[in-house]
């Protein structure tokens, strides 16, 4: 059973998102948060294996509380899905940056909201070879302050590879391809370096490849 937690402050969005979710039979809504701050007092009570986090609250947004949620060592199974109005905003950026494991938009259709809670309670990243590609073209047009990141020191030559072909937007099937290895080695390779970076997920090698400049987006005409 996939325990989800709903962290937003307008009372019908939750109405809705519990509606939809409780009619599955593997997953359960464990709890509804109003505000940033019940949504990390919740998490830590509940232990859910999502939440489900709006941007816009009061008392602590979402962005804060993801990464609180995400900084604290007792909740490391907990993953979050940012929840935005637009597919590519500024709360993207930051809650990637904060740790989330991907993010979705309101009105997305409801099968892709069942699949995103699926794909991220398995461990995975809740964000597509695509949907990369666009993050950074995006990320070439923006100025940002980038916080501290693991030094890339730790990584093989090898590795240092793949992490680069993955801010690229490529798959490991497509990674397999350009190194010229089976899909299991790439696969092998990029759990490796998330492990080195203490990387939750394929998100966040992106944003570490970036960050730590092993990675330059090309400037926007």
């Amino acid at each position: 059973m996939i325990r989800v937690l709903l962290a937003d402050d307008q009372p019908l969005i939750r109405m809705g998102l519990r509606a939809l979710l409780g009619s599955e039979p593997d997953i359960e809504v464990v709890g509804e948060a109003a505000d940033g701050g019940e949504a990390v007092e919740m998490a830590a009570d509940l232990l859910p294996d999502v939440v489900m986090m709006d941007v816009r609250m009061p008392v602590l947004d979402g962005i804060e509380a993801t990464r609180r949620i995400v900084g604290d060592p007792r909740l490391a199974t907990v993953r979050v899905v940012i929840l935005t109005m637009f597919e590519l905003d500024e709360y993207v950026f930051q809650g990637l940056r904060a740790g989330a494991s991907g993010f979705l938009v309101k009105d997305s259709d409801p099968a892709q909201l069942l699949q995103a809670v699926r794909v991220v309670a398995a461990g995975d990243a809740l964000l597509s070879p695509g949907v990369t590609r666009r993050l950074i073209a995006e990320y070439a047009g923006r100025v940002v302050d980038a916080p501290a990141t693991p030094e890339l020191d730790v990584l093989t030559e090898r590795e240092r590879e793949v992490v680069a072909l993955v801010a690229a937007g490529l798959s490991n099937q497509e990674i397999a391809e350009r190194m010229v290895v089976s899909p299991a080695t790439a696969k092998t390779h990029v759990s490796r370096a998330m492990t080195k970076l203490s990387a939750r997920d394929r998100a966040q090698l992106v944003v570490f490849a970036f960050d730590s400049g092993l990675v330059h987006p090309r400037p926007r005409p």
